[in-house]
């Protein structure tokens, strides 16, 4: 028998309780987008670095990265370890001259040529230094504050190397200094066989047994070891290219001093070459400007130079600029080592956001490689514009959504079993007492059965050809008309598919000509330059559809911001004329006369507050006994959806009411008639 085995990894933060990341608000936002113009690949993106209400976005941690970066560069110097030292040395000299000044048993003439090499010490601290490397102190304390600098800078140039060093080796001893110089030794000649082709697992392994304390990273191969190894170099020979001259000048006088030997700054020139042979990849150039006053180390130094490159890395992974990005690019790790659990728990919720949003179904590539908004997604967007038009048309907040499907009509008020398909609503009542019955004759058996359901008969309803025309012209851009059209066209389409299946909605959009849409093609319409408002022309498809249809209660919408300025002639050219043309109006009022003739319920939105325009549509609203609607823009969805349900009676109205609250709500949205 096969034993299970469980997988356990070390938790990563975030509240485990949470539940999956909801993708509701990331639809709407980047549905709106993609309706106003943007591709879904760009409104994603968007919504990632702006993040929602309750989410974090890439624009926020890559703020707070670049406030880190600012805020290390303007904070500190890199004159910290060059510093110590001349305290250190004035210190030194200091204390010997009160020893000489005090010391009476001292010759007179070498007290005299004591106090005259220390009167006459170079001004450089690095020459000093080296000119009393073979002073001979008087001071106890002199002469410790001296073999400090030695120390201090053997420490300081080993943690460059090996971040901790200058902690652990304080107050080493000769034998902590000589076990040193052994792993230096043994490290270059395993990089060195590396270098070769000639090292094997074990000779790493056999290198760590032996050397695995200065190693607190824990590298498991020689490639971890390198890339751990190489990183800090560069950091080092990057915090060297950062110094001014002088002070790098100081340094490599004052590195041959470091433990009172050469043998360190040999052994770690060999190591730095071997490292830029290995990982030549490595930023090894670069410099950065520290104006702080707070001086650095060079452990320190290096350490916050590492941090820099790990920000500079972080900036453009959270940027999401280049080609082929995706959320997996941000290291996660290094996003929590330099802005805390929060920040890496931020970005992995993100990631999971672009992952949930690739791979459920909302977004899919198309033969061109193109990524577009699904089906699935369509609906899911409509669906949130319907509970939206269901809240203004209620004015009502915070209504609790119930759930029932579509019924067909006014209920009977009789019941019959329920049969496969059925979209009439359950009758409670009769349900659970069938399902009490049963079980008293059975002595048991489950709650409710299918057997058990019956649904309430309702009376056959009208079926409707429901034309939506919406203007498409280059104005409704401009005026910043054309996301609340999309949006319109969308919940209408939404609200027929789901709960009117059986009429037939035709989307015609109409700019310098009319074409027949579906939705996907109307929501991802591009505004273009192009004169014209062919109303006529749309009209003329309407009709087609209207006539299609010769049983269903033909309903007309026309949503526009324009009077028409271009129709059709006889044999299909489109003819512009602005201020419009006689014969354009004609044309157009004909084709309206034969929408009235085919029994066409008409509605005019006008968008827009021009006198023109209003008196032409009250006069073509009155020609045909239809309606005019002057709607906000944020009002358009509501008006149009109130319209539509207006026009399939009472019932209608109740059944939108069952999904998205109750849409009477007294609106006056009515102008004209």
């Amino acid at each position: 028998m096969a034993r299970s085995r469980s997988r356990f990894r070390r938790y990563d933060g975030g509240d485990p309780l949470a539940p999956p990341v909801e993708i509701a608000e990331a639809l709407d936002a980047i549905g709106e987008s993609v309706m106003a113009g943007s591709s879904p690949e760009r409104a994603m993106g968007e919504f990632l670095r702006r993040g929602g209400r309750n989410q974090t976005g890439l624009d926020d941690l890559a703020r707070r990265v670049a406030e880190k970066r600012r805020r290390l560069l303007h904070r500190n110097n890199l004159g910290g370890t060059l510093d110590q030292v001349k305290q250190l040395l004035d210190h030194a000299v200091l204390e010997e001259r009160k020893q000489l000044a005090r010391d009476a048993r001292m010759d007179d003439d070498d007290r005299a040529f004591a106090e005259m090499r220390l009167e006459s010490l170079p001004a450089s601290t690095s020459a000093a230094v080296s000119e009393l490397s073979d002073y001979q102190w008087q001071s106890p304390q002199a002469r410790a504050d001296y073999e400090k600098i030695k120390d201090l800078l053997g420490r300081e140039l080993l943690d460059q190397r090996f971040a901790g060093m200058k902690q652990a080796l304080e107050n080493a001893t000769d034998e902590d200094r000589t076990a040193i110089n052994e792993m230096l030794t043994d490290l270059n000649a395993l990089l060195e066989k590396h270098r070769l082709g000639e090292d094997t697992q074990q000779d790493f392994d056999d290198f760590m047994q032996k050397h695995g304390d200065y190693f607190p990273e824990h590298p498991q191969n020689i490639d971890e070891l390198i890339d751990t190894l190489a990183e800090r170099a560069a950091a080092a020979q990057r915090m060297l290219n950062s110094m001014t001259a002088e002070q790098r000048e100081e340094l490599m006088q004052l590195s041959a001093q470091a433990f009172g030997t050469p043998q360190l700054m040999d052994s770690l020139a060999q190591l730095d070459s071997n490292l830029q042979a290995l990982r030549p990849g490595e930023n090894w150039r670069g410099s950065e400007r520290f104006d702080g006053e707070e001086g650095l180390g060079l452990g320190d130094g290096t350490g916050v130079l590492q941090d820099l490159a790990d920000l500079d890395e972080l900036s453009e992974q959270l940027s999401q600029s280049y080609g082929g990005a995706r959320m997996d690019d941000i290291d996660l790790d290094r996003l929590s080592r330099q802005l805390g659990d929060e920040a890496a728990v931020d970005a992995r919720t993100l990631r999971e956001l672009e992952k949930t949003l690739r791979e459920s179904g909302t977004l899919r590539r198309d033969s061109t490689g193109r990524l577009k908004l699904t089906p699935k997604a369509m609906r899911q967007l409509g669906k949130s514009l319907l509970r939206d038009i269901a809240t203004r048309m209620s004015g009502r907040q915070g209504e609790r959504e119930l759930h029932q499907a579509g019924a067909a009509g006014e209920s009977s008020g009789a019941t019959r079993p329920w049969e496969f398909g059925d979209t009439e609503p359950w009758d409670i009542p009769r349900t659970v007492l069938n399902s009490v019955q049963r079980r008293a004759g059975e002595g048991g058996g489950r709650l409710i059965v299918v057997d058990d359901i019956e649904v309430a008969e309702t009376e056959s309803r009208t079926q409707a050809a429901v034309a939506l025309l919406v203007d498409t012209s280059f104005s409704m851009a401009l005026d910043d008309r054309w996301v609340p059209m999309k949006r319109t066209a969308l919940a209408l389409h939404t609200l027929i598919r789901s709960r009117f299946r059986a009429d037939q909605l035709q989307l015609i959009g109409f700019g310098r000509h009319a074409e027949v849409m579906d939705i996907e093609q109307l929501t991802a319409l591009d505004a273009v330059w192009d004169k014209g408002t062919n109303l006529h022309h749309a009209l003329l498809l309407a009709n087609r559809h209207f006539r299609k249809h010769p049983n269903a209660q033909p309903v007309l919408l026309i949503v526009t911001d324009g009077e028409p300025t271009s129709h059709l002639e006889a044999d299909g050219a489109v003819s512009f004329s602005y201020p419009p043309h006689p014969r354009t109006i004609k044309h157009t009022l004909d084709e309206l006369d034969n929408s009235m003739r085919l029994g066409a319920q008409t509605t005019f939105f006008r968008l827009g507050d021009d006198p023109g325009l209003a008196r032409f549509v009250d006069s073509m609203a009155r020609r045909v006994s239809g309606r005019v609607v002057a709607p906000e823009l944020d009002d358009l969805g509501a008006a149009v959806v109130g319209s539509y349900l207006g026009s399939r009676g009472s019932s209608a109205a109740d059944e939108l009411g069952t999904d998205y609250g109750d849409w009477f709500g007294g609106r006056g949205f009515w102008v004209g008639s």
